[in-house]
């Protein structure tokens, strides 16, 4: 790594001294690999890497995920297929040859399966309790960041020290200058933006 010229308060050498934005755009990349799908052929998978250090250095939290969405596709799937199910199988029913009954012909779908009507109904009724939920949380989230970009002000002003594997403020007014931990330049930059209440949570480890 090439001198910045700016000294690092920890170890006072400036050859491993990095900007913040620098050290955590290079932590993150795309790796394209080749992989079998389920069908056993060969596909191209792209996907997001980053380093442990990249994820200390983040200026905003990570947004919260769980098994909703994941909840969300599987009832959805459930929704389509007891529908269509119910639907081709009523149409079957239906169409049977006539003189192939004993007594009256049938008037309609198979009782037997008229619960997969209900299955459905409820299926995408979970769906889009789900969708619901997603939306609320994506606006909650946003609403918690707006203020990410007085938080990015503070973080482009970080120094990096790749040999102390800390992080200095510089030029910055009412903070000092002394070598940080990583979760205490996270805590700053975040309080910045006032999501400060989440670096307990989502602790910084590089």
């Amino acid at each position: 790594m090439n001198s910045t010229g700016h000294t690092c308060p920890g170890c006072g050498r400036d050859d491993l001294v990095q900007a913040v934005p620098a050290a955590y755009l290079a932590g993150r990349d795309s790796v394209t690999s080749r992989e079998r799908n389920s069908d056993g052929d060969m596909r191209t998978v792209t996907r997001r890497v980053s380093t442990a250090l990249s994820e200390a250095l983040a200026p905003v939290p990570k947004e919260p995920t769980d098994g909703l969405g994941c909840l969300g596709v599987f009832t959805g799937f459930v929704a389509v297929v007891s529908f269509l199910v119910w639907v081709l199988a009523g149409k079957a029913f239906e169409e049977v040859p006539d003189g192939v009954y004993f007594g009256e012909p049938p008037s309609g779908p198979d009782p037997d399966l008229a619960f997969l009507g209900w299955v459905s109904g409820l299926a995408l009724c979970a769906t889009l309790l789900v969708v619901v939920v997603l939306i609320r949380r994506r606006g909650e989230f946003a609403r918690l960041t707006r203020g990410r970009l007085r938080a990015e002000e503070l973080w482009a002003r970080g120094w990096y020290c790749h040999r102390c594997g800390t992080v200095h403020l510089r030029d910055v007014p009412h903070e000092d200058a002394r070598p940080l931990s990583l979760q205490e330049f996270r805590e700053r930059v975040w309080e910045r933006g006032g999501y400060g209440d989440l670096a307990a949570r989502q602790r910084a480890t590089g």
